[in-house]
């Protein structure tokens, strides 16, 4: 009986903490800015805000292609927000802007009965496919401040298009949590307002569909894809905190069968299909439903998340050949390769667990940096520790090597090429 206590203690404890609120008692003006994409990343963009204290404020937003510092009566346009949503506390504002020029700055503020926001731009996609963008993907940030605001820092010294997160974000999803989150994502702003846009998927420490959905005010399943820089790249983000089949499945079956004109396909989503750590459970149910379809439809990268280390795998593919191990085998010319899994913040893991089509593996606070053009895809692994030492660098040059960068260099080499 004095076990059960104990037991029936913790689990009231966790639920008592993952439900108490944010009390907002600092934040009084537009803050937490934060950008995603939800339909064509040339020519629209959300952005959401943290509206403060009180739910009596009528929030405006005010944007142009011309910067006009915080005068926010001489911006061309202005817009209510389009929704509004509450998650323990934390009170988010959103806007989609439509329309847009494609790689355009749109510079804005936000304006409440506090006053008005500093002044922020975000920055559209390109529409071309003769373009190379930068892309950033890693995944859970959970509690360890420290790591997490090295790799935020790095986002901002970098200067990707945007920035692919796998999920979990935070350690119970608390608000007080989130609050802690959006202050260090800040950290990914630019002293100039320049804000990354992050697509984010869910991770099981996102408890439902709904806290993106809330925060991020990201389609309601959380699984969707965005074509991006004409037929470039198609970018998938998948839910693998629901059923793999399904709805899912059927969707991603008709996507990938419609889109097969793209240059390059990427995927990104949580749990690992063959996690690297050996206390990880294999995720079945995405081998099972999304492992041929990615084979099939010729998807070159795939984004994982959860075990809290550092791998990629040379190209494989799905097989019940005899030599297959844990259902893959290597095949360099028409396989995937997947790297992951996930190390923004949580806690490490020792990487114990490879196959023998692992290409590298270690374990360190790390996040993929990945370069895309017409002819190839580069792929780097940072190490984000000394991220105060490392150079910033310009739009300019944002596909130069930043000095003091810590690039993992382990044995076959510091670039994964894809071409």
């Amino acid at each position: 009986m004095k076990l059960r206590s104990v037991g029936l203690f913790v689990l009231i404890s966790i639920f008592s903490l993952s439900s108490c609120k944010y009390d907002g008692a600092t934040r009084e003006e537009p803050s937490w800015v934060r950008a995603t994409f939800k339909n064509d990343p040339a020519t629209s963009v959300v952005i959401g805000w943290h509206k403060g204290d009180g739910r009596e404020r009528a929030d405006r937003f005010y944007y142009d292609t011309v910067d006009h510092g915080t005068d926010y009566r001489s911006y061309a346009y202005s817009q209510s927000p389009d929704a509004v949503t509450d998650y323990f506390g934390i009170e988010s504002a959103f806007v989609e802007l439509k329309d847009l020029e494609p790689d355009t700055k749109y510079y804005f503020v936000i304006k409440n009965s506090y006053g008005v926001s500093k002044r922020y731009y975000v920055q559209t996609l390109p529409d071309r496919n003769d373009v190379r963008l930068s892309i950033i993907s890693g995944g859970d940030s959970r509690n360890n401040r420290t790591p997490r605001r090295a790799a935020n820092t790095l986002v901002r010294k970098l200067k990707p298009h945007f920035v692919a997160f796998g999920g979990d974000m935070t350690d119970f999803g608390t608000g007080n949590q989130w609050a802690g989150w959006f202050e260090d994502w800040e950290l990914t702003h630019g002293e100039d307002g320049r804000v990354t846009p992050i697509v984010v998927a869910r991770g099981n420490h996102e408890r439902s569909n709904k806290v993106l959905a809330k925060l991020f005010w990201a389609h309601t399943d959380n699984y969707f894809a965005l074509g991006i820089a004409d037929n470039l790249l198609r970018m998938y983000t998948l839910n693998s905190e629901m059923s793999a089949g399904g709805d899912q499945l059927t969707w991603l079956k008709s996507d990938l069968a419609d889109n097969d004109d793209f240059k390059w396909k990427f995927a990104q989503y949580h749990r690992p299909m063959r996690p690297h750590a050996k206390k990880k459970k294999d995720n079945t149910a995405a081998y099972q439903n999304w492992a041929n379809l990615f084979y099939e439809h010729n998807v070159n990268l795939v984004m994982e998340s959860d075990a809290h280390l550092v791998k990629s795998t040379w190209p494989i593919r799905p097989s019940t050949d005899a030599d297959n191990e844990e259902g893959f085998i290597r095949d360099d010319k028409n396989g995937t390769v997947y790297v992951g899994e996930g190390c923004w913040g949580a806690p490490l893991r020792g990487a114990d667990d490879n196959k023998s089509w692992t290409r590298d593996s270690d374990s360190f606070n790390q996040f993929k940096w990945i370069f895309v053009d017409y002819d190839a895809v580069e792929i780097r692994t940072i190490k984000v520790d000394n991220a105060n030492e490392v150079h910033e660098l310009d739009i300019e040059n944002r596909f130069e090597i930043p000095a003091n960068l810590d690039l993992w260099n382990p044995s076959q080499g510091e670039v994964i090429t894809l071409q």
